[in-house]
């Protein structure tokens, strides 16, 4: 109901004047960094100033061993996954089988052993997520479920939060033939989580309803934009073992485009984007 009343807010168009109050009130209140997007006032609504676009370009490491970071985050648990458990936090594990449901279940043994990397966006961040390396979608489920806040002081309160929130999973396999997991979490005032790929995708849906999308052959670069949240939340990112060195680590502040992992034996030469 929150999360409801507060989209219905963000996506409000009130008089210029006013809006122009609201949008600089939440950019002094939170501390954005506009250096890289259009003056506060230019957004007609708060929502648009949530879901902000670039406006001056990121320098994205092309490096064919570089995986990167999809957002503007803090970390706040990286590591392996040990016995189909992850962490939502230090000391606060979870089964990653129930984060992925019914339709990922063979990928939790693939992911054995494997890593781990959970990215917080808090409402000051860029809220828009990019492909952390290029890669096939073979499938995307939404589950449909809370949305508790995703804070780190609630992380440490709430047990299995990942699990309970709404929740978006995207499967696939990188063009080397590797898995790929990416987990989209809802959270408090989050009124959408947008993926542009899947339209019939709608987010914020009461009830427990699963749906399941299949793909044949959709490629998405490394570095692609390929959605947003409207507020701020969480994508956790995961990998099979051995596949990579993980240099992520728990409380790193991390930038889209910037390397947080490298592809082992393989070399360093650019890809170049656009198959």
């Amino acid at each position: 109901m929150v999360s409801n009343w507060f989209g219905d807010f963000a996506m409000s168009t009130f008089s210029p004047w006013f809006q122009n109050i609201i949008n600089n009130s939440y950019v002094k209140l939170m501390k954005l960094d506009m250096s890289e997007f259009r003056d506060p006032s230019t957004y007609e609504t708060l929502n648009r100033l949530f879901t902000r676009r670039l406006e001056v370009a990121r320098e994205i490491n092309t490096a064919n061993n570089s995986i990167i970071s999809p957002v503007d985050a803090k970390v706040t648990s990286a590591g392996r996954i040990n016995h189909g458990f992850s962490y939502q936090i230090k000391g606060m594990e979870y089964k990653i089988e129930n984060l992925f449901g019914e339709h990922h279940k063979d990928a939790v043994k693939k992911l054995e052993g494997g890593e781990y990397i959970n990215f917080y966006l808090s409402p000051k961040d860029y809220h828009r997520y990019h492909m952390p390396t290029t890669m096939q979608i073979k499938s995307m489920t939404h589950i449909a479920g809370k949305l508790y806040p995703v804070n780190i002081p609630f992380l440490y309160k709430k047990e299995n939060l990942f699990i309970e929130n709404e929740r978006v999973i995207i499967e696939g396999i990188d063009r080397f033939g590797n898995l790929f997991i990416m987990v989209l979490v809802g959270a408090l005032n989050v009124g959408k989580m947008i993926v542009s790929f899947e339209p019939k995708v709608q987010t914020n849906t009461q009830g427990d309803s699963v749906t399941h999308f299949k793909y044949k052959n959709l490629w998405i670069e490394k570095g692609k934009q390929f959605g947003y949240f409207q507020m701020g939340s969480t994508v956790l990112m995961f990998m099979p073992k051995g596949i990579a060195h993980r240099f992520a680590m728990d409380g790193d502040s991390v930038r889209y485009g910037k390397m947080v992992a490298k592809y082992h034996n393989v070399g360093e030469q650019a890809w170049l984007l656009g198959r």
